[in-house]
């Protein structure tokens, strides 16, 4: 009796280890493509990054354009709201 005990013992807990094996093993697979999908998402931010790095020194640019803009068109509302005093 004491023998059946053992054995059975022994196959149960190779039935776990066999168990906590494949679900291992399952994670692991899992973790695989995740990590597949993050390599072509870095990829891709990647390449969007090199296509948007000429924005920021145009955005200064047209910053600096539309700020000599803005002061123009102070001047032309003020000469227009005079003209418009006269009529």
């Amino acid at each position: 009796m004491r023998t059946l005990l053992i054995v059975l013992t022994v196959v149960e807990i190779a039935i776990f280890v066999g168990a906590l094996a494949a679900y291992l093993i399952a994670i692991a697979r899992s973790l695989s493509r995740i990590s597949q999908n993050l390599a072509k998402v870095t990829f891709g931010v990647r390449a969007i990054e090199t296509q948007c790095s000429s924005i920021g020194p145009s955005v200064t640019r047209v910053n600096e354009q539309l700020t000599g803009i803005a002061g123009a068109l102070e001047a032309v509302a003020g000469k227009a709201e005079r003209l418009g005093a006269e009529a």
